[in-house]
């Protein structure tokens, strides 16, 4: 699996990914105190759709293009306008879809004055794209260290309330281990944070391994913790082809976000079908 986010921009994966981020940020600026935002794998900031990466697969064209243009009902559309809004915030009035904000600005646009965002990037083209992205930001930092490195040196965090968003590129064969690896001991030490493990779902029994052992970290939390797992298919995986199935992982989510992912999801199934409707999973992993 090989899953940079400059081919993938926009592509329905992210359309999943980044409306449940939004949700869950607009939940903790429910409360005055502080929050950040700790993003292990942050990617460059901001995505060129004319670009050659992106325009490679076009996927943003079956993603976010789609969902643009799509029509909700009145229970869905205030529950997904603010990450559209976001996305538009991004693009010329009123012009041509041209780019794509990835999580860390998606997550600063939802930073309050008391809030800050810790970005991790390594790799030195999309390190240097997002510093710029960010320039002089006082809120935003973005640090040049391994996501893996970054879990144990940022968590806690000083706020004690936030989020940590883990997804990344899944390009080594042992990757889903280090992403167990990588939030148990994470939790151990932050057991009261958000985490937002995002995974390809191409491997049943990878994606059912990693599940069982998230949801088993966290249901050993005294008190015990909360894990949601999502899963949203365009179209039938296959083992050879394209991803068309992505899977989130939600560890102590907010309480109205069930409620609010059957709501928004079941829209989405429409406008992201590609050959046909999509399909979502949504269930509440451990006690």
């Amino acid at each position: 699996m090989n899953y940079r986010h400059a081919f993938h921009a926009g592509n329905f994966a992210d359309v999943i990914k980044h409306i449940v981020l939004v949700r869950i940020l607009l939940y903790l600026q429910e409360k005055d105190a502080a929050f950040r935002v700790i993003d292990t794998h942050a990617g460059a900031g901001i995505y060129d759709l004319a670009g050659e990466e992106a325009q490679r697969g076009g996927e943003w064209l079956t993603g976010i293009a789609r969902i643009l243009q799509a029509r909700f009902s009145e229970s869905a559309l205030p529950l997904i306008t603010p990450y559209l809004d976001i996305v538009r915030s991004f693009n010329p009035m009123g012009g041509q879809l041209a780019a794509y904000p990835g999580s860390p600005l998606i997550a600063r646009a939802l930073l309050r004055p008391q809030d800050r965002l810790t970005a991790c990037e390594v790799e030195p083209g999309a390190r240097k794209a997002l510093i710029e992205a960010l320039r002089r930001d006082t809120q935003a930092r973005v640090v040049d260290l391994d996501g893996w490195m970054a879990l144990p040196a940022f968590v806690p965090p000083k706020e004690r309330r936030g989020l940590v968003l883990i997804d990344p590129p899944y390009e080594q064969k042992d990757e889903f281990e280090r992403v167990a690896e990588g939030f148990t001991g994470a939790f151990a030490k932050w057991p009261t944070g958000s985490y937002l493990l995002w995974y390809p779902a191409k491997s049943r029994r990878a994606t059912d391994e990693l599940a069982r052992r998230v949801a088993q970290t966290t249901a050993g939390a005294r008190p015990p913790g909360k894990c949601l797992r999502l899963e949203f298919s365009v179209a039938p995986q296959t083992s050879d082809g394209s991803l068309t199935s992505t899977g989130l992982l939600v560890v102590n989510p907010p309480w109205t976000l069930a409620g609010e992912l059957k709501t928004i999801l079941t829209e989405l199934e429409k406008p992201l079908g590609q050959g046909g409707a999509g399909r979502f999973r949504l269930e509440s992993l451990g006690p």
